[in-house]
């Protein structure tokens, strides 16, 4: 019996995209456009998880409540941007076909790729193991380019629109610069190559570490309580992240599903005090505009923080410090 998943596919492939690869030209993607719209499927199942655990989490136990909701709005557009179109492009395009090409070519080389599995046998009777580790090493990963995002300034000048926001949701997760959304890709894909994930595995890993991050950013009082807050992200360790006295290149809690990271390289802050969020410093085009005036106003903050060491005065130059964000 086909499962729906596939049977929904197929239907996919079938009314969509086939007639689309045909109309253009396309059709040597045919028999790897079944894949393609499978992963489409996963991140519209992203989407169902997050408004099936975070919408009620938000509704009875919100903590804070707003009664315009306009930028919270325009984080909906970002996520339905995120996880249904740059998701399966990422995932299929991104890591799949690159892996398989790579694999391909080094094989007939006479080199076989590593994998876990093969560097530790053991596991391969443990695959939910495996699987874990997986993560965990991708979580490790992702800590380091979160926490990059914030000493590097240009970096931050697009990470900035992540943190604008004053109105957080788990919707927010996805609030991200275009060019800051793709760097994250090309790491997490990296990663993933170099220790060899499973090319089906990975969307099923971005998918279950990106449904942490959403709920991690979610507007609500619930937690995990004093040993669940350390083993996992909790909404209120997250928002400290994003409290106003932590915006800009003085962070903490860097961590995107696990806390020990920060715990290890003592960046943790479990204070649960923080109920404002936003960069202070954030021009209102980053808060409050459009996605294509956030994009610009990004890349505009991204290369003034990039250039001011080159436009600083004689007098700045000769003595004081520059501002640091």
């Amino acid at each position: 019996m086909i499962d729906p998943f596939t049977w929904l596919a197929g239907w996919i492939q079938e009314n969509w995209l086939i007639p689309v690869l045909y109309r253009f030209g396309w059709m040597e993607w045919e028999d790897t456009s079944f894949l393609w719209a499978m992963f489409a499927i996963y991140g519209v199942l992203q989407v169902v998880l997050n408004l099936a655990i975070c919408v009620p989490l938000e509704r009875f136990r919100p903590l804070q409540k707003w009664e315009n909701r306009d930028n919270v709005t325009m984080d909906v557009l970002y996520t339905l941007v995120a996880r249904v179109g740059l998701f399966p492009l990422v995932t299929f395009f991104g890591f799949y076909e690159i892996q398989t090409w790579m694999n391909g070519f080094l094989t007939d080389r006479g080199y076989i790729p590593p994998t876990l599995e093969s560097l530790f046998p053991t596991l391969m009777d443990w695959p939910v193991l495996t699987f874990f580790i997986y993560a965990v090493i991708l979580d490790f990963a992702d800590y380091w380019r979160h926490r990059l995002s914030h000493v590097f300034a240009w970096w931050y000048g697009l990470h900035a629109l992540h943190h604008a926001q004053t109105q957080m949701t788990f919707w927010s997760d996805d609030r991200n610069h275009l060019l800051d959304d793709v760097m994250s890709y090309v790491w997490a894909i990296a990663v993933g190559l170099l220790i060899g994930v499973p090319p089906l595995q990975f969307p099923l890993l971005i998918l279950l570490l990106r449904l942490v991050e959403s709920l991690s950013h979610a507007n609500t009082t619930v937690g995990f309580g004093w040993l669940g807050e350390r083993l996992l992200v909790s909404p209120q360790f997250h928002r400290v992240h994003h409290g106003l006295r932590s915006a800009g290149r003085n962070s903490c809690n860097y961590g995107a599903v696990f806390p020990w990271w920060d715990m290890i390289l003592r960046t943790a802050n479990f204070s649960h005090k923080v109920v404002e969020t936003g960069d202070p410093k954030a021009e209102p085009a980053l808060v409050s505009g459009g996605w294509g005036a956030q994009q610009v106003a990004g890349l505009r903050l991204s290369w003034r923080l990039a250039t001011r060491r080159w436009r600083r005065s004689p007098s700045s130059a000769s003595g004081s410090r520059p501002m640091t964000r």
